[in-house]
């Protein structure tokens, strides 16, 4: 082994494990992301006794490895998240997108999922935001949060976080809506009963079908570690789970200038979201004609 913790992992099994994965989960792991992919299989081979990083990615190759591949990926995957993240996004959310919504579906609850929930800040900050706006969360919107990490997915039900997460909260909301106890907040039973997480594979399109049709969809900051193909196939998938007129949030370093021209960009009072056009509206409109060029200079394997 190069170190007491990390496997040696030779070219050929990092490809094979790199591999498998991106075709699992959709996460795309490069060389420069070795040392790092290295030191967090190391643990899962110590949690599952493997012998050798040879016998692991066997392992991993063989049928019914599924379990297995859902550690690995919860191991590699990445949380940085906290309350009120890119805050003038969920404003935009709150205060334009979830009104607008309530009068074209005639006062029903406006469904809002938050894909790539991590350990749950963005949801119940969208919670948060919607009751200090007014609105009450279970008649006026619904809050589905989903994420491929179970371990992620636990600490977000347990609601209980750690000064980082409030980096951006302000002090009278920490007061109002967490109790502070030996260091950390635990979020109030009430307000996290406004969200339904799930475990979820943005891959797995028959279990994403169950959740339905939805009138909003929260992804940031995650398909920026897909490759090309991944970003398409999800990108069509939140075109497809969306109502017609529903709306979908990328981070602000995310575009799909490269990967769809189905969405219209939509410029609202606090920023510019993304939104599945209801039939019959026009979208001939010059960023779609960009999207459109653009996506014509790329040939099949994305170049140019």
């Amino acid at each position: 082994m190069r170190n007491s913790q990390a496997p040696e992992l030779g070219a050929a099994q990092y490809r094979v494990l790199c591999d498998l994965v991106r075709e699992h989960s959709g996460l795309n792991f490069g060389e420069d992301s070795r040392f790092v992919v290295e030191k967090r299989v190391a643990r899962r081979m110590a949690a599952v006794e493997a012998p050798s990083a040879s016998a692991y990615v066997y392992e991993l190759r063989r049928g019914g490895a599924s379990d297995e591949l859902t550690a690995l990926v919860d191991e590699l995957t990445t949380n940085e998240t906290y309350f009120f993240r890119e805050v003038g996004q969920l404003r935009a959310l709150v205060d334009e997108i979830i009104p607008e919504m309530r009068m074209r579906r005639n006062g029903r609850p406006v469904s809002v999922w938050s894909a790539g929930c991590a350990s749950g800040e963005e949801p119940y900050t969208i919670a948060m935001m919607a009751l200090e706006a007014g609105l009450v969360p279970g008649r006026d919107l619904h809050i589905y949060a989903s994420d491929i990490a179970p371990s992620v997915l636990k600490r977000a039900r347990r609601g209980v976080y750690r000064p980082a997460s409030f980096r951006e909260t302000p002090e009278p909301l920490q007061q109002k809506y967490f109790v502070e106890k030996d260091g950390v907040r635990r979020l109030r039973d009430d307000i996290k009963s406004h969200v339904d997480f799930i475990h979820l594979n943005l891959l797995d399109t028959e279990r994403v079908a169950l959740l339905g049709r939805m009138d909003v969809v929260i992804c940031r900051n995650v398909i920026i570690y897909f490759d090309g193909d991944t970003k398409k196939r999800v990108i069509d998938l939140f075109y497809d789970r969306l109502h017609p007129g529903g709306y979908l949030l990328l981070g602000h370093s995310e575009s799909l200038i490269t990967l769809s021209s189905a969405f219209e960009l939509c410029h609202l009072r606090n920023d510019l979201v993304y939104r599945r056009p209801i039939a019959g509206e026009g979208t001939d409109d010059p960023w779609h004609r960009l999207a459109r060029e653009t996506l014509a200079s790329f040939d099949d394997e994305g170049r140019r």
